[in-house]
């Protein structure tokens, strides 16, 4: 265990304690400096040797303050010795088997304080053993724990020597704030254990019997999130990263537990150690220990009734995993392919058909048993809904899963089959698209019926050549006719693809540019106008339909009439600019304009004037 953390130690980034360590280290003098780098190199000289021979055991190695700073307890009986370095062996015994904890620790302290003078003959290493520390907290004696605190963690792989200082920083807060309260404060999980974990947990009882001011549960509400918000702040002042997690109990219902044998809190009493304790939570450790805390009859019959309970809620997750996660595993995915095929979003019961009608049967892209597990899917669906299923076996569910995962796995196929096809149809359309505008386009320069291999060269000459139109569009229209070639033939990629399709869609916008602009010219052609009074009107002549604007400063007042076979109007009605646009976007060519004496007629009638005509 101790290689692998010492791996981990290695290879984990610097943690925000030794930045601090070395900001600290940069504010000191020069002379200070060089005397802490050469401290340290010894300390890592030392830890490095201890290592080497009982890496197994040792878990922490930490550099302890001078021996005046030290609490009076730990220094009453040692001389002061201002050049003495003293260094914190943390040695886990718990696996000692071989030979008893005391002559383990012996053993070691020997090898270890010589390895220590060998480096530095003022290098005073003390060895203490995890079970030490704990008896050391289960009798009350809490100032080992200070002395930890106040140390500088040289090796620490286990995190256990960062537990201790954030527990202690915070302990203090606790206390200082409200020691009134707090009947103990208490280390739980893996701290003591000298093993790797990702938190550090603690669990604080709070004396609730003395308040009369507040119901109890608001007493454990306030001070719970008055102590949480400590433990943020203890992390921050000490540096420690790992989560620190403080859990809180009032006495009563901390005791009611007790009394229904609830297992978070006889493992509480088993494995926790007391980092603060006014008398209470060893004696209950004890009695633990001694077998006299037992839990009632009615505790014995609640977790008798929850193994029942547990039972037939298992059996409900497992109809569940049925009746939901699998049903619309195969319905959601399903519905996509559907939609990426160009259907609605369809309902669960048209789902099924829908994939039977246009995979299965139209398109020929999907076999059939692979509808039929979606119906198999669906009916024990339906079946566990209405009741008639009321149990299944996990047999079962390994079956239904394996046909869940073989039917995703198929619809995953599906979804490229339908892209591909996709694709190729929008090449096609794309295709059809800038031939037809390019059609369009020649039929206006009175070149119709014209076939496709005739095309280009038609193109060059009438658009190139006459309209001007840009020769580039023609490569474009080249290029389109190749990709179509290229795809019947699989011979073209994605990308080649996706680039065809944005050179098209210039290819037509700007030849539907083209055409729009030239009839906006032959539009304005076919204008007519003309005065009567002291205002000007408008007449434009299309192929069957005339609109006038009686005047031109409010154009959305229109009248609309029929053309006549002798040019005059007649069925006139009030117009619109909707119709008039869509009359231009139906136009081909428009009307060769001939002004006729019936014309002036009915432009008299329609604005009660005499009229002149503008030229």
């Amino acid at each position: 265990m101790a290689n692998a953390q010492k791996k981990e130690t290695k290879e984990a980034p610097k943690d925000l304690q030794k930045e601090q360590e070395e900001a600290m280290l940069a504010q000191l003098p020069p002379e200070m400096q060089e005397k802490m780098k050469v401290l340290k190199e010894k300390m890592d000289s030392f830890t490095k040797k201890i290592l080497e021979k009982f890496d197994k055991y040792i878990i922490g190695v930490a550099l302890l303050p001078p021996e005046k700073m030290l609490p009076p307890e730990i220094r009453e009986e040692k001389k002061d010795d201002p050049n003495k370095i003293s260094a914190l062996v943390l040695i886990d015994d718990s696996d000692s088997k071989k030979m008893p904890k005391e002559e383990l620790g012996s053993k070691l302290s020997q090898i270890i304080q010589q390895i220590g003078k060998d480096i530095d003959p003022n290098l005073s290493p003390e060895i203490l053993l995890v079970s030490e520390l704990k008896e050391s907290c289960f009798d009350a004696k809490y100032e080992v724990l200070r002395m930890i605190a106040m140390s500088a963690p040289v090796y620490d792989p286990a995190d256990m020597i960062a537990a201790i200082k954030i527990s202690e920083v915070h302990k203090s807060m606790v206390l200082k704030k409200f020691e009134k309260y707090i009947v103990s404060y208490v280390a739980a999980g893996s701290l003591f254990r000298g093993e790797k974990s990702n938190d550090i947990d603690i669990y604080i009882v709070i004396d609730d019997t003395d308040v009369k001011k507040m119901p109890r549960a608001e007493l454990k509400d306030k001070l719970r999130a008055i102590i949480i918000g400590m433990g943020f702040d203890a992390a921050r002042i000490t540096g420690v990263k790992k989560q620190f997690h403080v859990q809180t109990y009032i006495l009563t219902d901390f005791w009611d537990s007790v009394k229904d044998a609830n297992p978070v809190i006889y493992t509480f009493l088993r494995d926790g150690v007391p980092l603060y304790d006014r008398g209470v939570f060893m004696p209950w450790k004890l009695l633990l220990q001694m077998g006299r805390i037992r839990p009632s009859p009615e505790a014995i019959d609640m977790n008798m009734d929850i193994g029942e309970k547990l039972v037939q809620r298992s059996k409900q997750k497992l109809l569940s995993i049925v009746a939901e996660d699998l049903y619309y595993a195969v319905l959601n995915p399903t519905q996509a392919a559907l939609m990426l095929y160009g259907i609605p979003p369809p309902t669960p019961k048209e789902t099924i058909q829908l994939m039977d009608d246009i995979f299965v049967q139209k398109e020929k892209m999907l076999e059939k048993k692979y509808v039929e597990i979606l119906e198999k899917i669906r009916k024990i669906y339906k079946d566990v809904e209405h009741g008639k299923v009321t149990s299944i076996t996990g047999k079962e569910i390994d079956s239904f899963l394996k046909d869940v995962e073989d039917y995703l796995a198929r619809i995953k196929q599906l979804f490229k089959q339908i892209e591909e096809k996709a694709e190729r149809e929008s090449i096609l359309d794309v295709y059809d698209t800038c031939m037809s505008i390019t059609k369009d386009l020649l039929a206006e320069k009175g070149v119709k019926q014209v076939s496709d291999d005739k095309v280009f060269q038609l193109f060059k000459e009438k658009l190139v050549g006459e309209e001007r139109v840009p020769e580039k569009f023609l490569r474009t229209l080249k290029d389109v006719e190749k990709a179509k070639e290229d795809f019947i033939a699989g011979k073209i990629s994605k990308q080649e693809v996706q680039k065809v399709k944005k050179e098209a869609h210039q290819f037509v916008k700007a030849l539907v540019e083209h055409m729009q602009r030239k009839k906006v010219l032959d539009i304005e052609r076919a204008k007519v106008r003309f005065k009567y009074g002291d205002k000007i009107g408008e007449l434009i002549l299309l192929e069957d339909a005339a609109f006038v604007v009686k005047d031109v400063e409010k154009r959305e007042e229109m009248l609309q009439a029929d053309i006549t076979k002798n040019g005059g109007l007649e069925n006139t009605r009030a117009g619109t600019l909707e119709e008039l646009e869509k009359h231009i976007s139906k136009l081909v060519s428009p009307r060769k304009v001939f002004i006729r004496e019936r014309l002036f007629e009915d432009l008299r009638t329609l604005v009660g004037q005499d009229i002149e005509i503008l030229l």
